[in-house]
């Protein structure tokens, strides 16, 4: 094949498929641990932040599950879908009718009393006018509606020889209870599962979002943190960023190679997220191509590939902080542990150190609760507090280099 009509082997994009998945091999064996359970006491939390590869390592799962004799079942979790408890009912009905419009439940001959003959009941199928029309017909609130359609289902399933079904649902961050509208459907969604658990019905339940996603769960339901089995995916090792880098240009036969040393600017630029490298490594590609077409020496042009990057990935998530905000971010980004975490205390004193009017207590606990609203930041179980947007510490940087924050926008 001619060298310029050769396909880039990079896929970034969100929830893209890479063409190589490197270093999941622990997160995959837990789910499949997981899996082999009887009575499903635990269920499935993936977490992480932005560009770590949830959505990938979620797909990956789907066959696993499905060559175990396990149906699938899910989709993305929308804002709308947790505006009402019908909502979610509603979403998890959908998304069975998927796998059940084809099963058929059998008639049952119900015996007449005295003089009246037996009534054989027509045979039905389980499509989504079906499952809605049971769950109208329930009695009780909705969690009760939504219980007495899972068994019916559970029922029909025995005669498909599936072992269970998984319920799967990326961006679950987005799910939350609405107190004031007197709406819960987190809750609900959290006391259905364990209810047709503890009846030793095999239905699991794996969520991915966000690292408020294991919070949000515990302050619906105090139980869920025993109910989940939660996996927090980690940015790649060194080991695992190489094979992400030169596996797929192996694999594709590639016409052209990285050295060592632009394998280790790609490493290091990257922090080891995935969907830098696949970022990263797609633009160099390109411009190697290109380069090579001129009949020039290939370089890497990192400058102008991160400038690209704070273009298409940083700037949307920055352009939400207002400008204050970004002074407290731009302390938070001159810690030495800025992309670990940080304390209100260590972002008051370091504030104390750094150009601009310092800050309080008070006014930090309050912008860091506007910036988690903003998706900028998340507070942890234990108090500590965390940038949601990986390398969001080295972006700032790189601003304070142009113009003083503001050379973007």
């Amino acid at each position: 094949m001619n060298t310029f009509e050769f396909k880039n082997p990079f896929k970034p994009g969100a929830g893209h498929m890479p063409p190589h998945l490197a270093g999941r091999e622990k997160e995959r064996d837990e789910f499949l641990r997981l899996l082999d359970q009887e009575t499903i006491l635990e269920n499935l939390v993936l977490t992480g932040l932005r560009g770590v590869g949830k959505t990938v390592l979620l797909e990956t799962f789907k066959p696993l599950a499905q060559e175990r004799s396990w149906q699938w079942v899910g989709a993305d979790v929308s804002e709308p879908t947790s505006i009402s408890e019908e909502n979610i009912a509603i979403r998890l009905i959908t998304d069975l009718a998927v796998i059940t419009s084809n099963w058929v439940v059998q008639s049952e001959t119900v015996r007449g009393m005295g003089f009246r003959p037996e009534i054989k009941q027509q045979d039905y199928v389980l499509d989504y006018h079906s499952l809605r029309s049971i769950f109208a017909a329930a009695p009780g609130l909705v969690s009760d509606k939504l219980k007495c359609v899972l068994e019916v289902v559970w029922r029909a399933m025995r005669n498909e020889k599936s072992k269970g079904i998984i319920f799967a649902y990326d961006e679950a961050q987005n799910l939350s209870d609405h107190t004031e509208k007197e709406q819960y459907p987190l809750s609900l969604l959290l006391e259905v599962f364990q209810s047709i658990q503890r009846k030793n019905i095999p239905f699991m339940l794996v969520l991915t979002g966000l690292p408020t996603l294991p919070t949000k769960l515990v302050e619906a339901r105090t139980y869920s943190e025993r109910m989940f089995r939660v996996v927090f995916l980690h940015r790649l090792n060194r080991e695992q960023s190489r094979d992400a880098i030169l596996t797929p240009m192996e694999d594709a036969n590639c016409p052209v190679r990285f050295s060592d040393q632009s394998v280790n600017i790609v490493i290091q630029v990257s922090g080891g997220y995935p969907y830098f490298i696949q970022f990263i490594c797609r633009e160099i590609y390109d411009v190697w191509i290109q380069r090579r077409r001129d009949k020039r020496k290939p370089t890497v042009p990192i400058m102008e590939i991160c400038r690209k990057l704070d273009t298409d990935f940083f700037a949307g998530r920055w352009s939400r902080a207002t400008d204050r905000q970004r002074e407290l971010l731009a302390v938070i980004a001159s810690l030495p542990h800025c992309d670990t975490e940080f304390t209100v205390q260590e972002i008051v004193e370091q504030s104390k150190y750094t150009q601009g009017k310092s800050f309080r207590s008070s006014n930090v606990n309050q912008m860091l609760s506007s910036l988690a609203d903003a998706g900028l930041i998340f507070k942890n179980r234990h108090g500590k507090y965390s940038f949601a947007v990986p390398l969001l510490g080295e972006f700032i940087k790189r601003q304070q280099e142009n113009d003083g924050l503001s050379s973007l926008f």
